[in-house]
């Protein structure tokens, strides 16, 4: 049998707005009637309806978030960030799997608003024109955590792939390199095709190093498109001696790749990963990498979501992240 507000206020002999503003920590109760309450509430069993209290307030404490694939280490950091923070601000949290499928996100969208959430972190490659109009006609506010999206109207949190991209290239061109491959996410995704091949095209021109078509390689984020990668770099006119991979994961298929061939990691090939995962530092040779800071991405894109919900002033909408590389085994 479900215990009501009604019955807690019967047994304590008092109203029901007594039990609610105990319930919801309203100061304006007498001590030894909250004592009363809560020894009650505590003898019941009595737990508060959310829906109920969400209803009255026209808030549920409810955040939606919409993730690619938890599985993904990449994103499960992401995730633990946005946890956190929400935790703190005492929000709980509703999450979703969208599997990068553009009808299931836009159901997500709205199955969420119809749980009356009271905002919404969304993570996904391909921010398109569609989910945009989504998200401007949303009730409740909607930040992007480590998402592009071109006309930068929708609030968001990430670092600077472009530049990422090229200091990690700039990087293999001044120890000498010349042949850089690149093995990069979908290019559907602005975060690659607009972002971090620009930053590698950049560098390759600046030290006039003519761009060679076979040696950017479009994976999608797996192990085993890593592989596969490898593979078709050895196939390329001029084979690299160098390689920058868009995510831990595809790193560990390259490197296992090359090590399955008999090639050694960094004498024949160096290589630059572009996550900073755990998966990054349980790979022998640990890997050099682009550091993102994934659980800052995710917490920061919560915290801001709080200031939106909260009305709060909010400085900058588009949030980027500082970036750096981290030196491993993976490069000399």
């Amino acid at each position: 049998m479900n215990i009501t507000i009604y019955d807690v206020a019967r047994e304590a002999n008092v109203s029901m707005a007594t039990v609610s503003r105990v319930v919801n920590g309203n100061p304006n109760v007498k001590p030894v009637t909250r004592k009363k309450v809560l020894e009650v509430i505590e003898r019941l069993g009595y737990r508060p309806n959310a829906v109920a209290r969400g209803l009255a307030s026209k808030k549920t404490t409810t955040v939606g978030v919409i993730i690619p694939d938890i599985s993904n280490i990449f994103f499960a950091e992401l995730a633990r960030g946005i946890e956190d923070i929400a935790t703190m601000y005492k929000y709980n949290i509703i999450l979703s799997n969208s599997d990068q499928n553009h009808d299931k996100e836009l159901r997500l969208l709205n199955t969420m608003l119809g749980k009356q959430v009271d905002g919404l972190v969304f993570m996904g490659g391909n921010i398109t024109d569609e989910l945009v109009s989504e998200f401007e006609k949303s009730p409740v506010p909607i930040v992007l955590a480590g998402s592009i999206e071109a006309s930068e109207t929708i609030p968001s949190v990430n670092i600077d792939y472009q530049q990422a991209a090229y200091e990690a290239i700039k990087e293999f061109i001044e120890r000498g390199h010349q042949h850089i491959a690149f093995v990069v996410g979908p290019l559907h995704e602005p975060k690659n095709a607009e972002k971090s091949l620009k930053g590698y095209k950049t560098a390759l021109q600046e030290a006039n190093i003519p761009f060679n078509e076979e040696l950017v390689i479009e994976g999608d984020y797996t192990y085993d498109s890593g592989l596969e990668a490898f593979d078709k770099l050895l196939e390329a006119s001029y084979k690299p001696t160098a390689i920058l991979v868009g995510s831990d994961e595809m790193a560990l298929g390259v490197v296992h790749g090359a090590e399955d061939k008999g090639y050694s990691i960094p004498e024949d090939f160096e290589v630059i990963t572009s996550d900073n995962t755990r998966l990054s530092l349980m790979v022998r040779p640990q890997l050099t990498t682009i550091v993102q800071p994934l659980y800052d991405l995710g917490a920061v894109s919560m915290r801001l979501l709080t200031k939106l919900m909260n009305k709060e002033e909010v400085d900058e909408q588009i949030v980027v992240l500082p970036h750096r590389i981290e030196h491993r085994q993976s490069t000399k």
